[in-house]
């Protein structure tokens, strides 16, 4: 493996990128790529699950950021990522909440940013570490969150940016949930007596889900599913133990990530999808 491979991803909050691509990190960076999280806000909004936290709360002392900023700190450490920054720095750009609310409004919120001031923010990063390869979600944000489809629109506008100056990432991709793996886990919450989807049969009428015909790509991080188990057991206050997802998860479903190929050359296929099993592939080494 080459060291001069560098990847960029782009996330939302903190956890986003433990869920989205946890096991996709850790790989990289145990093959000795450089691997870049530049995570837009602080995770301001998010619901708290742990009691004596409730008081850090938006509508209370609103200090939840800086409490999501540490759980952030600690997961990145079990996947391996030393490179992570906030865009703009942390703080810069704060949670919007789900789409519709009023929080969507503050002078801050993610939402609200100027694209062109954000992109440019995120074009100094990949000014810096040359991504070859860039991950981010779709234009839905995969499930419609607001500060999901504005990270999507911020990094796809600065890879423009960057190929404009001649050195933009070669591949671009964005994070998805395949059927096959979505109807597995659909199948494990019907084992547990409280299921959050009760009303999704199978995954074609799950929101988030794509074919697994529009998928382009699987990492499958089988080796480093327990750093992203550990990840996730340090975002506490949002994801709980005793949640149905983390009762749901399954190794098989924690330790396959999916992408949909935005920009570039599909690289050799692999196993009886035919996706490709690495983001780099058909990448020419620098």
């Amino acid at each position: 493996m080459t060291s001069d491979r560098s990847i960029m991803l782009v996330h939302a909050h903190p956890d986003d990128e433990t869920t989205g691509s946890g096991v996709t990190m850790a790989r990289y960076v145990a093959e000795g790529a450089r691997v870049t999280l530049v995570t837009c806000t602080l995770g301001e909004e998010g619901e708290i699950h742990v009691p004596a936290l409730a008081q850090l709360a938006a509508d209370q002392a609103d200090q939840l950021g800086g409490w999501r900023l540490g759980e952030w700190e600690r997961a990145c450490a079990h996947l391996g990522v030393t490179d992570r920054r906030f865009l703009g720095g942390a703080g810069r750009y704060r949670d919007s909440g789900m789409m519709g609310l009023e929080s969507n409004n503050k002078p801050r919120a993610f939402w609200q940013a100027d694209l062109e001031e954000a992109a440019r923010l995120c074009l100094e990063v990949m000014r810096e570490v040359r991504p070859q390869v860039l991950v981010t979600y779709d234009e839905n944000g995969l499930y419609g969150h607001p500060d999901h489809i504005q990270a999507h629109r911020v990094a796809m506008r600065a890879a423009e940016l960057a190929a404009e100056e001649g050195f933009g990432p070669a591949k671009i991709y964005w994070t998805a949930m395949a059927d096959s793996q979505v109807e597995q886990l659909l199948k494990r919450f019907r084992e547990l007596p409280d299921n959050p989807f009760a009303e999704f049969e199978t995954a074609e009428e799950f929101p988030f889900s794509r074919p697994d015909t529009e998928i382009d790509a699987q990492i499958d991080g089988e080796a480093y599913v327990e750093l992203k188990s550990a990840a996730f057991r340090e975002y506490a206050s949002q994801i709980p133990a005793d949640s149905p997802f983390m009762l749901a998860a399954s190794r098989e479903w924690t330790a396959l990530e999916h992408f949909v190929l935005a920009k570039g050359e599909r690289g050799p296929d692999a196993g009886a999808q035919r996706w490709e099993d690495d983001l780099f592939g058909g990448v020419a080494p620098r």
